[in-house]
C-alpha cells in the first residue's frame, strides 16, 4: 500500500488509542435520528443498517466544495467527475458497486434521468447552499426503494426544519481563483399553520481544461461553468395530524467540456424541473404518507460541430403507511408507481412504467432489533421480480452494538438499453440481480465512536454491450467484497479527528475491451482498492474554527482508445494523495467568514483517462444570518 497509506493507518491508530482515556457513556450518536433506514423517523439505535449522516453543521463548514465533493469524501464512496472541471459527468461508485447501482433521493423520493444510459441523475444540478443533510445508507435497499438501490441509497434533504419565526433569511456569497463566484441566498420561515422555504444559487467560473495537454505545450483552452438553481416548498399544517406540502425546483447550467486529450470546443446546456407534493396523516398507531413527483430534463450536447438534444421525464407516485402493532411489533406496508420516457436523436421516442408492492416487518426491543421484508416489482417490459431483506442488529450494552444484513437488490433496463438507435437497444432485456451479505460492529465511548463493515456483493444477469453483435445483453456477472471503517475522536472539547478507510477486491466476467471475448477482470474500472480520508478540526477559539484534511487513493484501471476510437488494454492510472484546508471566523450571531483550499500542493493526479483533475482552488466568503 506504500508510505502514503501507512501515514494514514497511523493516524487512524493513534486516535483509536485514545480509547482507553475515555470514560464510558451511553451511545448518543447511536440516538441521532434518521429518516432514510426505513422510510419513518427512528433512532440509529434501533435499526440494523448501515447509516452515515452528513449534518448541517458539516455541510455549513464545507462552503467550498460541491455536493459531488463533499460525498466523494465519505467511506465507500467514489464519484468520478466530482475532482474534476464544474459540468463533468458524476458516476457515482458506492462500495464498488457499478455505475447506476446507487440510487439518488432528494428528500426521500427517487430522482433519475430515462434518457441517461444507466438512469443517473446528475448531481451537477444540485447546489450545496441548498441542502440541509444528507443520509448515506449502505447495502442493497430494493425492498423499500426499488430499482437501482443494488449498492445502497444517498437521500439528498434540502427541506428545512420548521423555524420559529415569520422570517429568516440566510446568505453566502464567495469568491475564488479561476474567478470563481457564488452566491446563495435563501428565506423561511413559519406564520401560524404555514411554513415556507424559498432559495437561489449562483455559480459560475472560468474552470480549467477538462482535457489532458499530453503535449505539455499549455495551450488547452478553460472548460467554463455557469449555473443557476431555484427552488421553493411550502408546508401547511392545519392540525397536529396533518402536514401537507408542495415543492419545486429548477436549475440549469451551461459547462465546457472536451475529449481524453483533447480541446474540443464542447458544451452542454443542461436543465432540470421538479415539481411535487404530499401529505403526512397521524393518529395513535397509524402514520400514511403519499407522495407525487414531476421530473423533466433536457440536455444539449454540442460536439463536433452539432447540437444533438437529450429529453426526459418521469412521475413517481408512492403512497405507504406505518403501523404500531404493539409489544414492540411495526409494519410498514407500501407501494410505488414509476413511469419514464425519452426522446433522443439516437434513440427512439419511448417509454417504460413500474408499480410496486412492499411490505417490512419490524421488531424493537432495548437490546434485539430485526427487518424482514419484500417486495414484488411489475414492469411493463420484462414482467415480474422480487427482492428481501433481513436485517438484524443487537445492542450488546451501552457502549457495543452488533449488526447485519442480507438482502437482495436489483437494477431493471434502461430505456436507452432497451431502445437504442441503431439495433444497439435490446427490448428482451432482464433485471440485474444482486444479493448483498453485510456483518460489522459499531462502539461509542465519551469522545470516541467508530464502525468496521464487511461487506460482499454478487450481481447476475448485468447488463453489458456487445462489441460483436454492437448490442445491449444480459451476461455481466460481479462479485466485490470488502472493509470500510469509519472513526471520530475527542481528544478534548476543542479538538476533532475524523478518518475513513475502504478496502475493495472487485472480479468481474464482462465482454472484453479489446475484442468480442468473455473476460475477467480482477477490478472495476476507476475504483481503487484503497482509499482513505482523515480530517482535523480545532476550535482554537468560540469564534475561530480551523481544519485539515487529507485524501490518499491507491491505483486504479480505466479503459483507453486511440484517437480513432478504437479500444486500447487498460491502463494505469497512479495513486495520489491531495491535502486540503479550510477555517471559519464567527463575528457574531449574524456574520460568519470562512476561508476553503483544495488540492493545496497543487498535486497532479487523475481520476480518469486523459482528463485533468482540480489544482489548487481556494475560495472566500461570508454567510449571513438574520
Amino acid at each position: 500500500m506504500g508510505k502514503k497509506l501507512t501515514l494514514f493507518s497511523t493516524a487512524l491508530l493513534c486516535a483509536t488509542a485514545i480509547l482507553a482515556q475515555q470514560d464510558t457513556i451511553k451511545a448518543n450518536n447511536l440516538d441521532e435520528v434518521v429518516v432514510t433506514a426505513n422510510k419513518v423517523p427512528q433512532k440509529q439505535s434501533t435499526t440494523g443498517k448501515v447509516v452515515t449522516v452528513i449534518s448541517k453543521e458539516q455541510i455549513e463548514k464545507s462552503s467550498g466544495k460541491t455536493v459531488s465533493q463533499l460525498l466523494n469524501e465519505q467511506a465507500g464512496i467514489v464519484i468520478t467527475g466530482a475532482l474534476q472541471p464544474l459540468g463533468s459527468v458524476q458516476t457515482v461508485n458506492m462500495n464498488g458497486a457499478m455505475s447506476g447501482h446507487t440510487l439518488i433521493l432528494i428528500d426521500g423520493i427517487p430522482v433519475s434521468d430515462p434518457s441517461d444510459i444507466n438512469n443517473n441523475f446528475n448531481l451537477n444540478y444540485l447546489s450545496l447552499g441548498d441542502v440541509e443533510r444528507i443520509e448515506i445508507l449502505k447495502g442493497a435497499q430494493s425492498t423499500l426503494y426499488g430499482s437501482d438501490a443494488v449498492a445502497g441509497v444517498i437521500n439528498i434533504i434540502t427541506q428545512k426544519a420548521n423555524a420559529s419565526k415569520p422570517l429568516n433569511i440566510t446568505a453566502t456569497v464567495s469568491g475564488g481563483n479561476e474567478n470563481t463566484y457564488k452566491g446563495n441566498i435563501q428565506l423561511y420561515g413559519k406564520e401560524n399553520k404555514v411554513s415556507y422555504n424559498v432559495g437561489y444559487a449562483k455559480l459560475t467560473t472560468d474552470g480549467f481544461a477538462a482535457g489532458y495537454d499530453s503535449s505539455g505545450k499549455g495551450n488547452f483552452r478553460k472548460d467554463g461553468y455557469t449555473g443557476d438553481n431555484a427552488n421553493a416548498s411550502v408546508l401547511y399544517q392545519p392540525n397536529n395530524q396533518w402536514d401537507i406540502k408542495a415543492f419545486t425546483k429548477y436549475s440549469q447550467y451551461k459547462a465546457g467540456f472536451s475529449g481524453a486529450f483533447s480541446n474540443a470546443d464542447n458544451y452542454t446546456n443542461d436543465y432540470n424541473f421538479i415539481a411535487g407534493t404530499g401529505f403526512q396523516f397521524k393518529k395513535e398507531i397509524v402514520t400514511l404518507t403519499g407522495n407525487y413527483q414531476y421530473n423533466t430534463l433536457t440536455r444539449n450536447l454540442a460536439e463536433f460541430g452539432s447540437v444533438s438534444p437529450y429529453k426526459s421525464k418521469s412521475d413517481f407516485a408512492e403512497l405507504y403507511a406505518n403501523i404500531k402493532l404493539g409489544s414492540g411489533f411495526s409494519l410498514l406496508e407500501g407501494g410505488d408507481y414509476r413511469f419514464g420516457s425519452m426522446n433522443e436523436s439516437y434513440a427512439k421516442d419511448t417509454s417504460i412504467s413500474q408499480s410496486s408492492l412492499y411490505s417490512s416487518l419490524m421488531f424493537n426491543s432495548s437490546h434485539f432489533n430485526v427487518e424482514l421484508g419484500g417486495r414484488l416489482n411489475v414492469n411493463s417490459r420484462y414482467g415480474n421480480n422480487n427482492t428481501f431483506t433481513f436485517n438484524p442488529s443487537y445492542i450488546i450494552n451501552d457502549n457495543f452494538r452488533v449488526f447485519g444484513s442480507i438482502a437482495s437488490g436489483f437494477k431493471a433496463p434502461t430505456l436507452y438499453q432497451l431502445y437504442a438507435g441503431f439495433g444497439s437497444g435490446n427490448p428482451n432485456l432482464q433485471p440485474e440481480k444482486s444479493i448483498n451479505y453485510e456483518v460489522g460492529v459499531q462502539e461509542q465511548y465519551k469522545g470516541f465512536s467508530d464502525r468496521l463493515l464487511f461487506f460482499y456483493r454478487d450481481i447476475t444477469d448485468g447488463i453489458d454491450y456487445n462489441n460483436n453483435f454492437y448490442q445491449y445483453f444480459n451476461f455481466a456477472e460481479q462479485t466485490v467484497h470488502g472493509i470500510e471503517y469509519e472513526i471520530n475522536v475527542k481528544p478534548t472539547k476543542q479538538i476533532t479527528i475524523s478518518g475513513n478507510y475502504t478496502y475493495i477486491a472487485a472480479n468481474q466476467n464482462i465482454e472484453s475491451r479489446l475484442t468480442s471475448k468473455d473476460t475477467s477482470y480482477k477490478y472495476s474500472l476507476r475504483v481503487p482498492k484503497h482509499t482513505a480520508n482523515i480530517s482535523i478540526s480545532y476550535q482554537i477559539t468560540p469564534a475561530l474554527y480551523v481544519s485539515v484534511s487529507a485524501k490518499y487513493v491507491s491505483k486504479r484501471y480505466d479503459a483507453a482508445f486511440d484517437a480513432s476510437y478504437n479500444p486500447l488494454p487498460d491502463v494505469t492510472l497512479n495513486g495520489y494523495t491531495i491535502f486540503g484546508a479550510s477555517a471559519q471566523y464567527t463575528i457574531n450571531k449574524h456574520i460568519k467568514l470562512f476561508a476553503d483550499g483544495q488540492n493545496l500542493t497543487n498535486k497532479k493526479f487523475f481520476d480518469a483517462y486523459g482528463f485533468n483533475s482540480i489544482p489548487l482552488l481556494a475560495n472566500i466568503g461570508a454567510t449571513f444570518n438574520w
